[in-house]
């Protein structure tokens, strides 16, 4: 798996969960298409009178979501920016969902602006598999940040985190990361505080 797989896994699903900040500060959810994937970036559209548009031209930052049938998640966030030469970024998205065409019919097609994510960072994490499997990669300039738990040198070795992993992904007193579902069962269930949150 890579970045571009990952926005490509996304660009199949098509139907992905966009989720932006509102004036007020309050989550908005709401379907969009990924209409192109290129060169590690995702490109859609939406119409100017949306409030939609509106939270991305205010604030730019938007997570996306989506979930296929083989149950591999890809999350998605970072900055939309919109782009310039307007008209030919819309005649090449229809070009490519010529579904299109029967939303925005002829020149309405016009109301909607292209915005472009080049820079972010995703997560990748495949359900469908024993044990779990997750992934992060950057796009752009922007490198994953680190998350999860990592055991410390506070650890006595009881074996407790070992023992109720519900992944079996904790060896040696070592998570192994890329089969970590993040629950935290091992953080809360040692005694003497060894296991710490790799993001704080």
């Amino acid at each position: 798996m890579n970045a571009q797989k990952c926005l490509e896994i996304l660009r199949e699903i098509k139907d992905v969960a966009f989720a932006t900040v509102d004036e007020n500060g309050f989550p908005q959810n709401r379907i969009i298409d990924v209409m192109v994937v290129e060169d590690e970036k995702l490109y859609f559209c939406t119409a100017r009178g949306k409030d939609f548009y509106r939270q991305l031209m205010e604030h730019g930052q938007v997570a996306i979501t989506g979930l296929n049938k083989e149950y591999q998640m890809v999350r998605l966030h970072g900055r939309a920016k919109r782009l310039d030469e307007h008209k030919k970024w819309i005649d090449r998205i229809f070009a490519e969902n010529p579904s299109m065409n029967g939303v925005y019919p002829n020149d309405s097609r016009y109301i909607l602006e292209a915005f472009c994510i080049d820079e972010g960072e995703i997560e990748y994490f495949d359900l469908g598999r024993e044990p779990i499997v997750r992934e992060y990669y950057g796009i752009g300039a922007k490198l994953p940040a680190e998350k999860g738990f990592a055991i410390t040198q506070n650890c006595i070795k009881c074996g407790k985190c070992e023992h109720n992993c519900p992944q079996k992904c904790i060896e040696d007193f070592v998570i192994d990361q890329a089969h970590c579902l993040h629950c935290g069962l091992c953080f809360e269930e040692c005694p003497v505080g060894a296991v710490k949150r790799k993001d704080v």
